[in-house]
């Protein structure tokens, strides 16, 4: 869990994203930032028996930067208000379907899958979901799955308006060859972040998104 003295400097650092700010604020960064290193074990502590592909994963492959890349972006807030928990097995280089935990007030989700593929990576998505939408279906169905998840995320904002090219528009998986990312979603209040099963609570909610996580990777890791 997170302590109330972290989540109270991402509250200012909300009201005060400045450069100057931040700098008079340092301690209390370190102290954030030692908070949020004991977060990403504590999950890994617990992730880790529950999905054995995690196991190399140490906390820096885990963690997020709180500068901002502003070089795109009409917000040039410096730094990041929110805390990102990342456990995928991709090595350095390899985008690989995983699991997220995020804290922000008000916008507090957990999430798996993949999101955002480039090109190639999301063809071989697709393809395994052309040929094998029965093991998909499956994973999606499950009690488990469905209990936490509901669904993929589906949405106009994260699906063609046409069929993908290559595809009929009378495939069965239309729905699924449309995504163009894979992910499932849960929000929570964040005030379960300061309480001691935040976690153990957290994990085996998304656990849930193993089969989907296993899937996705299949695909990715599949030579053609």
């Amino acid at each position: 869990m997170l302590t109330k003295e972290s989540l109270q400097f991402l509250d200012d650092l909300k009201k005060n994203n400045n450069r100057e700010w931040f700098q008079e604020n340092k301690k209390r960064y370190e102290v954030f930032k030692k908070d949020y290193h004991q977060l990403v074990s504590d999950f890994l502590d617990v992730m880790k028996p529950l999905d054995p592909a995690l196991e190399l994963l140490e906390i820096k492959n885990c963690t997020f930067r709180i500068n901002r890349d502003i070089r795109f972006s009409k917000d040039k807030s410096p730094y990041k208000a929110h805390l990102g928990v990342w456990m995928s097995t991709g090595a350095k280089g390899a985008n690989r379907a995983g699991y997220y935990v995020h804290i922000e007030k008000g916008a507090s989700f957990i999430a798996g899958g993949f999101y955002s593929p480039e090109s190639e990576d999301l063809k071989k998505v697709r393809k395994e979901i052309a040929f094998f939408q029965d093991d998909l279906e499956e994973i999606l169905n499950n009690k488990d799955f469905k209990k936490e998840f509901g669904n993929l995320d589906i949405n106009e904002n994260n699906s063609l308006k046409s069929m993908p090219r290559g595809y009929e528009k009378d495939h069965p998986a239309i729905e699924f060859l449309k995504l163009k990312s894979y992910t499932a979603t849960q929000v929570y209040d964040i005030s379960e972040v300061t309480k001691k099963d935040f976690v153990s609570k957290m994990s085996q909610k998304l656990i849930a998104l193993k089969p989907l996580n296993d899937f996705i990777n299949r695909a990715l890791e599949t030579e053609e």
